[in-house]
C-alpha cells in the first residue's frame, strides 16, 4: 500500500502552497501562520516531503539543525484525507533514516496529539521538562 509514495527531502519538489494551507488553516500550531514566514521556514529548515503516484504532496514535516548535535522536527502535516494509511510513519521513519548519519545527540519535537507515533521511533517525554524552557512572542 505505502509503494505508492515516495519521499523526498528535495526543497524544490516542497508544494509550499499547499503545505502553508494545511499549517495556517488547519493545524492547531499554526494558525494564520503568513506565507511568507512559512517560506522562510521552508527555506531554513531541511525539508520532507511525501508524495502520491501522480507526484502529489501528502505530507511535510520539516527539521531545524545545526546538523551536528541538535535537531527540532516541527511542522509535521499529513493531509486529512490520507490519515490512518500509513503516511505518517513513512515520514517519520524517512526523518530518522535522513538524520541518523548526522548522529544528533538529541532531536525533540512538541505533539499534542500524536504520542504513540513518535513513540514507536524512539521518541519519549523528557526525563526533566522542568530543565526545559521557552520564549513565546
Amino acid at each position: 500500500m505505502l509503494e505508492q509514495f515516495t519521499v523526498s527531502t528535495s526543497i524544490e519538489k516542497v508544494d509550499r502552497a499547499r503545505v502553508h494551507s494545511w499549517l495556517s488553516e488547519l493545524s492547531y500550531w499554526a494558525p494564520g501562520r503568513s506565507r511568507e514566514v512559512q517560506d522562510a521556514a521552508i527555506d531554513a529548515s531541511r525539508n520532507y516531503g511525501v508524495y502520491d503516484d501522480t507526484g502529489s504532496q501528502v505530507a511535510y514535516g520539516r527539521v531545524v539543525t545545526d546538523g551536528v548535535t541538535f535537531g527540532w522536527l516541527c511542522d509535521v502535516f499529513v493531509a486529512p484525507e490520507m490519515r490512518g494509511r500509513g503516511v505518517g510513519k513513512l515520514l517519520v521513519a524517512a526523518v530518522i533514516d535522513d538524520l541518523e548519519p548526522l548522529n544528533l545527540k538529541r532531536l525533540l519535537l512538541s505533539t499534542g496529539d500524536a504520542h504513540g507515533l513518535y513513540a514507536h521511533y524512539g521518541f519519549a517525554h523528557l526525563e526533566e521538562p522542568s530543565k526545559m524552557m521557552a520564549r513565546i512572542r
